[in-house]
């Protein structure tokens, strides 16, 4: 038996929010750091956030809320390391 709060729950979602939270506040380092450091954990959390989509879709779209802030967060990060974030000093 599984309760109610485990079914509901994404952990894959959770986990490529986190993943893209990381990624958007590591990419301001300067000298090409946050470049490679933001713009990877933004790539993961990237195909992070395709599976929980997948996975969440599949269960009715339960525990998709993470995703979509996680969806946020990478396009943060992208748009930031597009004017310069972490290559400028």
């Amino acid at each position: 038996m599984t309760s109610s709060a485990e079914s509901r729950s994404n952990p894959t979602a959770w986990a490529a929010f986190w993943v893209a939270l990381a990624g958007l506040l590591l990419m301001p380092i300067p000298l090409f750091i946050g470049l490679i450091v933001g713009g990877g954990l933004s790539i993961i959390a990237a195909v992070l956030a395709v599976i929980a989509l997948l996975k969440g879709l599949a269960r009715s779209g339960k525990g998709i809320a993470p995703v979509v802030f996680a969806a946020i967060f990478i396009a943060l990060t992208w748009g930031g390391i597009s004017i310069g974030g972490g290559v400028i000093w």
